[in-house]
């Protein structure tokens, strides 16, 4: 039988494992939206008199499992991965024990690319698409920082819109293999 400490640690690390479904190689953990896993003993079942053939009551007693409780933030307001996101955090907190899961969305402190993890930033990379530079802005905006081409690695690149594939990432091209690709905005 499975401790529940070890049924515990299961939970939050399939949790950390779902992908962000705009782009799969990202998990919830690596884009920074996941913000807390917690698993605790569910609440006791009701310990009601279930009649028995004689008309006797057998109390049941029995502890209905573990639940989990996740927080994420989305990306922005309106992001259409959330529900999907959320269905996944569901299932997979099941799938790995858990009897009860819920999903609750935090949107203040509003996410930012700074919660990124550097994991995260590579595997963009890897997968063709720029991952953000610098931190997000605090105070006065500066100069814009060059957007290395995840292809060739050129900085010799170009906005073209400023909404990609999804409202989270730019389009770009770069100028010496003339590739485009996504762009992860900095916000």
């Amino acid at each position: 039988m499975t401790e529940p400490a070890e049924t515990a640690e299961a939970i939050v690390r399939a949790v950390r494992a779902v992908c962000d479904p705009e782009i799969p190689v990202l998990t919830i953990a690596d884009l920074g939206i996941l913000r807390s896993v917690e698993v605790e003993a569910a609440a006791e079942a009701d310990e009601t008199a279930e009649a028995d053939e004689t008309g006797e009551g057998q109390e049941t007693g029995e502890t209905a499992g573990l639940r989990a409780h996740v927080v994420i933030t989305p990306t922005y307001s309106g992001c259409p991965a959330m529900e999907t996101i959320q269905v996944d955090v569901q299932r997979a907190a099941r799938a790995a024990g858990a009897t009860e899961v819920d999903v609750e969305l935090v949107f203040s402190p509003a996410w930012t690319t700074d919660w990124m993890s550097d994991e995260g930033k590579a595997k963009l990379d890897a997968y063709g698409i720029a991952p953000p530079t610098g931190k997000a802005a605090a105070g006065p905006i500066g100069l814009s920082m060059a957007v290395k081409c995840p292809l060739c690695h050129s900085l010799n690149t170009t906005e073209l819109s400023r909404f990609g594939s999804t409202a989270c990432k730019a389009l770009y091209r770069c100028s010496d293999c003339l590739e485009p690709f996504d762009y992860f905005k900095v916000h």
